[in-house]
């Protein structure tokens, strides 16, 4: 089931780029959280419940991906379980092959807690 979650997640949010989707895979009360997004970024803070996190993903993705184009074969993923069964972590790496011709690659790390098949907390610790 983690697995099923975190690329229905990374599909939503880095391929088609769908905040509706990305919300709808949050509880109700479902709570984001980027606690190392700098002031200023969409997503800096918490986001609580459906509406605040499709807003924020929003205005994310209003955003050009300032990075350059996803390298898909650059990048991957690895998840960890834990002794919870609701919750897993997911240690990614993300290439960009920018405008220039340079491969940057973003690293971070995501804190899924699960509630009946749906995201209840994700902490999202990335940097830009």
């Amino acid at each position: 089931m983690h697995q099923e979650i975190f690329e229905r997640y990374v599909y939503a949010g880095a391929v088609t780029r769908d905040p509706d989707a990305i919300a709808a895979m949050f509880t109700e009360d479902g709570v984001y959280d980027a606690p190392l997004a700098p002031e200023g970024h969409p997503l800096h803070g918490r986001l609580v419940g459906r509406e605040a996190i499709r807003s924020g993903l929003r205005r994310y993705h209003r955003q050009p991906a300032h990075r350059g184009t996803v390298h898909p074969e650059g990048s991957g993923y690895v998840l960890h379980d834990t002794p919870d069964p609701d919750v897993f972590i997911a240690e990614v790496d993300v290439a960009f092959d920018g405008a220039d011709g340079r491969r940057t690659t973003m690293s971070l790390v995501q804190i899924f807690r699960l509630r009946a098949g749906r995201i209840a907390v994700l902490r999202d610790y990335f940097t830009e």
